[in-house]
């Protein structure tokens, strides 16, 4: 701890509290904190003695404010993230249950007057709406006279083998022609640095992922040195498959045939599969999940642009990809498990070599230098360490992700679920305290300017949501 830094900061949407381990290392003093989620605000208290608040918009008038919440220096808040995600609906400030809590962080900078902020949050809040949420958000701090700059940082500009880019606002009242951001660093990173050999995973990896794995990890080894393994994501369902794309779809045939009297689109659907003489609706199971819209408009022009390369990618290999298939069998796996996204140009091509996840969008394989970035929400996409790099093929465990967010030295929740969700949402400490570092400079303990914004002058027009 910097004891020559003696400040006082609150922790708003804490979390599992990253704010509070980079503030305090810096010689800081939390004096209050927020956190919706019963758990994690129970831990709260376990972790850095403090009873943290649990629905901040209790704190309803200024006046409950200027009461409830202490004087502070520092303000930090890593606010709900979802609304201005590119994962979720990305409704921003219209989204009235979490999108509008920035404007009680907003409140809280009026009435309380901390002399710094950070506020963290996903990096498309950067480009939400045209750029119209980030010049919002800017607009409103600076009508409370503090200096604001906006940049994004990874862990692994921070030497911690991690991809995961965020979105930092800092704010001043002292302005900021002294601040300058922190170096990013450009020294390799291995994932090898977090992984333990104290921790025994609990979570086995699922037969069925385990197969996908071995079934990859076979097409890696089948494919020859000379072929390129393609940039673009892998379907493999788009072998031998000839349904209409470019310029049609198969909705739009299928919609032609039926007012022509016809049974169907005489093509080939998912890996080859024959078509001709089934109904429609049978045709309709038969070609991929992304190929099955319920209009007739054209694909976009990325997903016309995969389907191309998987098939001329194909066409080029059915030597031996047709083989590959014939013995494992891809169409009787889930859909993400038919995907495979190979991130790892130039390396060997054996599958354990590497970290993976399994998305959506299929396996992904990354070069063991990072990990993905840990996603809140689900236990489904937690990085899978090869055999290679860990023994054994295995989940990594919430230790090693707590690593992974500088976050190590704290209590986890019990259950591993709510550990990597936590850990997902969680803010880097190390990043912050880069962050934090220069821009506690000139920090000392003077007392709470007035608000340029009166009370009867400032007026909430998004209506308060119900969880802090």
């Amino acid at each position: 701890m910097d004891s020559s830094r003696a400040f006082c900061f609150i922790d708003l949407f804490s979390g599992l509290g990253g704010f509070h381990v980079a503030l305090d290392e810096l010689g800081g003093k939390g004096v209050f904190a927020a956190e919706w989620e019963p758990t994690l605000n129970a831990l709260y208290k376990t972790n850095f003695g403090i009873e943290a608040w649990s629905d901040i918009n209790e704190l309803k008038t200024d006046d409950e404010i200027d009461e409830k919440v202490p004087d502070h220096q520092v303000l930090t808040a890593g606010f709900p993230c979802q609304p201005f995600s590119k994962a979720g609906d990305q409704l921003g400030f219209k989204d009235t249950t979490q999108g509008n809590l920035f404007f009680k962080v907003h409140q809280i900078l009026k009435v309380k007057r901390p002399r710094r902020f950070i506020l963290e949050n996903v990096p498309n809040i950067l480009h939400h709406d045209g750029g119209r949420t980030r010049e919002a958000i800017i607009e409103m701090l600076e009508e409370l006279d503090y200096a604001v700059r906006v940049a994004h940082f990874s862990p692994h500009e921070f030497g911690i083998p991690q991809v995961r880019d965020r979105a930092y606002f800092v704010g001043s009242l002292d302005g900021l022609d002294d601040f300058e951001w922190p170096e990013k660093h450009k020294d390799p990173t291995s994932i090898t640095r977090v992984l333990r050999d104290d921790v025994n995973p609990t979570r086995e990896i699922p037969d069925q992922t385990l197969q996908a794995i071995d079934m990859w990890g076979d097409f890696l080894k089948r494919s020859p040195d000379s072929v390129k393994m393609p940039s673009f994501p892998i379907w493999a369902m788009e072998f031998g498959a000839t349904y209409p794309y470019e310029d049609d779809t198969p909705p739009a045939a299928w919609d032609r045939r039926r007012k022509f009297g016809l049974s169907g689109l005489h093509v080939h659907g998912n890996f080859g599969a024959e078509l001709d003489g089934l109904s429609i609706d049978e045709q309709y199971e038969l070609i991929p999940s992304h190929s099955r819209r319920l209009d007739n408009f054209e694909f976009p022009r990325w997903k016309r642009t995969f389907i191309r390369q998987n098939r001329e990618f194909h066409r080029e290999n059915a030597e031996w990809i047709d083989p590959w298939m014939k013995d494992w069998c891809p169409w009787e796996l889930p859909s993400s498990f038919q995907k495979m996204e190979w991130n790892a140009q130039g390396e060997r091509r054996d599958i354990d070599d590497f970290v993976l996840q399994v998305r959506a969008s299929g396996i992904r394989v990354k070069r063991p230098t990072t990990a993905p970035s840990l996603i809140a929400f689900t236990q489904t996409q937690v990085p899978i360490l090869g055999a290679n790099l860990a023994g054994r093929r295995r989940y990594m465990t919430p230790q090693e992700c707590a690593k992974l967010q500088s976050l190590d030295k704290i209590a986890l929740p019990e259950s591993e679920l709510q550990a990597y969700k936590a850990l997902g949402n969680a803010v880097n400490a190390k990043v912050v305290k880069a962050i934090a570092t220069p821009l506690l400079d000139g920090l000392d303990g003077q007392a709470r300017p007035e608000s340029p914004v009166s009370s009867n002058q400032f007026t909430v027009t998004e209506p308060m949501g119900a969880i802090a």
